[in-house]
């Protein structure tokens, strides 16, 4: 059985807590999971990668078991987690990315390239034209932030909208394990953590205005970069993940027939697809 350890560190008065599996002395990845998840998403992948790679997956600051952000921005979750690597040791590593673990990790990268070896996405967008639709009650947010228009956006934080983010486009939801989005659920059901969301909600609209600096570090310093994407992700769409062979030509695009959450069904595929990449 794999060896996973369960820990909490200390950034800068945030308790940060966080899974670590794998010898210290292999390649690093640093997991970084999205909205409404926490490092539990990758519970089935890790086991899979831990006797290559040494694995570390925080829960973000205001997500899973980790203390509230003291900004709600993605500025400042990122500054935490660029932190947290350099006092868990990691100075040199690959980071997988997923949702909102893409423009958090993508913001390590423009500020240390010579840190990141390289890119796996898993739906984890920096292109407009991977922004779907659906996007749309969020965007009106960003450009009117009435009190109407974030009260709208509290369908968004709930039980319901977290079993559609992990079964739409899955062809057998029974293949879905209820554990993710029912933990899911019960974290967003804390209190203060509706704000903190809504928050994040109105800062993404920074992630896209980042969009062209992230596309400028992919041309500049193309690492390599894997993308594993659930086709049928209703927010992320396909066209998103094709257009980073726009800024790095060699890059690998792999399609799933799965949703959002890919790694609920497809956890052993993608494994496999992260082995043969980095091998």
């Amino acid at each position: 059985m794999t060896d996973i350890a369960y820990q909490t560190i200390n950034i800068d008065g945030l308790e940060i807590f966080y899974r670590e599996a794998g010898a210290a002395g292999s390649p690093k990845l640093l997991l970084l999971h999205g909205f409404p998840s926490s490092s539990h998403m990758f519970r089935d992948l890790i086991p899979l990668l831990s006797d290559r790679f040494h694995i570390v997956a925080p829960d973000l600051p205001g997500f899973g078991q980790s203390d509230n952000p003291k900004v709600n921005s993605f500025d400042y979750i990122a500054d935490t987690i660029e932190r947290f690597t350099e006092i868990i040791g990691f100075k040199r590593f690959a980071i997988y990315v997923f949702d909102y673990g893409a423009p958090i990790g993508f913001r390590l990268a423009i500020h240390h390239p010579e840190r990141i070896t390289g890119i796996i996405s898993q739906n984890g967008n920096a292109y407009a034209e991977g922004l779907s639709d659906g996007w749309n009650p969020i965007r009106a947010y960003w450009e009117n932030a009435s009190d109407e228009n974030r009260e709208a956006l509290r369908s968004v934080i709930t039980l319901d909208m977290a079993y559609y983010q992990y079964t739409h486009g899955v062809p057998d939801v029974t293949k879905v394990s209820p554990d993710g989005y029912t933990l899911d659920a019960y974290y967003l059901n804390r209190p203060g953590a509706d704000d903190i969301q809504l928050d994040l909600l109105g800062d993404y609209k920074t992630n896209v205005a980042l969009y062209p600096e992230f596309q400028k570090y992919f041309r500049t310093h193309k690492p390599p970069f894997l993308a594993v994407w659930g086709s049928n992700d209703p927010f992320f769409l396909p066209p998103g993940a094709e257009a980073f062979k726009r800024d790095i030509p060699d890059a690998e695009i792999l399609f799933y027939d799965s949703g959002h959450f890919a790694l609920e069904t497809h956890a052993e595929e993608i494994a496999v697809a992260i082995r043969n990449f980095f091998s």
